[in-house]
């Protein structure tokens, strides 16, 4: 396998597109008990009960995208929409909140010497003397934190969120409206990170983060295996396995959920191709492919994709995807919002689609490579090819969206 092929694409106005691939990679390599130790079969059970449980859970739509896959001559592209998930316009709902509740229910039996106490109970006010002595707390670019916070408040415990220097008003406004005391701090993601862990060492708070790091991996694991019931609700929608998924990745919690659900549900050498999609100014994941080790990249981290701007990949996501990702691919803030544009305004046959900043680096890298026949050969994209993508996030940033696309949501949204 060749190490990397570098091109300039023309989705962001020529931009460059950069793919790494993975020497650890394996397709018939087994689930081994490193992987399971993070993302299991019993663990998503759990989460899969509990989440479908809770008011107002619905799967969220799987679209068809007819246009732009006779476009990349595959045979289907689907996007699996979670804008709508809860209200909270990100698939994040899935993770933060679930991750709360698990704290809440672990600490309650420990204080209380009872078993875990059912959600209904958790909601009922049965243990609020303990709830509401518990303070969680994380650092977020915007949408991790809105979940932690809606679960905080939905459960009834205290929450403080710390946000880095660039994240924007609009989506420290959103995560104040659940009830959070935000806290901007000096830095990018990565330094809000360590702020968030030495508060809470100091304060006794309880830190509910989407990243692992040395001496902090339990509740990552089930802010991840929350993220599965995403990856299971596509599977469910699509009947048929897709031959190649494109995920975005900022940390990789996300991606190694998804690879992680699909490898077990298909099986060794039946699962999908994973490509991961890093920003290149934040390109952790693809630096860490490139050297085969978990590698961090520095600086302002300065990407228009804030929900990705992370200069450090988890230490969980690693175990999960060293053998199951097949390559990783750089993409421009140009090609996201050149996406969010051709979501907006679809070709023929394609519905319209809200996507955010965030969203769309996986269709990104996958239509630059579809479109670049050494990239194409090298991912095994051809015209039978099944590609799944995940729409991460709809309108986070309303006022954002609407600069850079040039329409409202609610005017996209108008046109279905």
């Amino acid at each position: 396998m060749q190490d990397s092929i570098k091109y300039a694409n023309t989705l962001g106005h020529e931009a460059t597109t950069e793919v790494v691939f993975n020497r650890h990679f394996d397709p018939h390599a087994p689930y081994d008990a490193t992987q399971a130790a993070v993302l299991s079969d019993a663990g998503f059970s759990t989460a899969h009960r509990t989440i479908s449980a809770w008011p107002g859970y619905a799967p969220t739509p799987l679209l068809a995208l007819p246009g732009i896959a006779a476009e990349a001559g595959v045979a289907t592209l689907h996007y699996k929409d979670e804008g709508g998930r809860f209200g909270l316009g990100s698939f994040k709902a899935l993770g933060g909140a679930y991750a709360v509740l698990r704290l809440l229910a672990r600490e309650i039996a420990t204080r209380k010497g009872i078993d875990e106490p059912s959600v209904d109970d958790i909601l009922d006010g049965t243990h609020a003397d303990v709830i509401s002595d518990v303070t969680v707390c994380c650092a977020t670019d915007g949408n991790h934190g809105r979940s932690v916070a809606w679960g905080a408040q939905t459960f009834g415990c205290n929450c403080v969120i710390f946000i880095h220097g660039t994240v924007s008003e609009g989506r420290k406004t959103a995560i104040e409206a659940f009830g959070a005391d935000v806290r901007r701090c000096a830095g990018n993601y990565d330094d809000s990170v360590r702020e968030a862990d030495k508060t809470a060492r100091a304060e006794g708070w309880f830190v509910v983060s989407d990243t692992s790091y040395p001496g902090y991996t339990e509740i990552p694991k089930d802010v991840m295996q929350g993220y599965e019931v995403m990856a299971a609700e596509a599977a469910e929608q699509l009947g048929e396995a897709p031959t190649h998924v494109f995920l975005q990745t900022g940390v990789g919690g996300v991606a190694a959920a998804v690879a992680a659900q699909m490898r077990r549900r298909y099986g060794s050498g039946a699962a999908p191709r994973f490509i991961l999609a890093d920003p290149e100014d934040s390109a952790c994941w693809l630096e860490t492919i490139r050297a085969g080790t978990p590698t961090a990249v520095e600086g302002e981290l300065d990407t228009l994709m804030a929900g990705l701007a992370c200069g450090e990949v988890s230490v969980l996501a690693w175990d999960v995807l060293k053998p199951l990702c097949f390559a990783v691919a750089s993409v421009a803030d140009a090609d996201a919002v050149a996406m969010m544009r051709r979501l907006a305004r679809p070709l023929s046959g394609d519905p319209p689609v809200v996507a955010g900043e965030s969203a769309v680096a996986g269709l990104a890298a996958f239509l630059s490579a579809a479109n670049h026949a050494p990239a194409r050969e090298a991912l095994g994209i051809d015209e039978t090819s099944r590609v799944l993508v995940f729409g991460t996030e709809a309108d986070t940033d309303p006022e954002l969206y609407t600069e850079l696309v040039g329409k409202t949501a609610d005017e996209v949204r108008a046109a279905a």
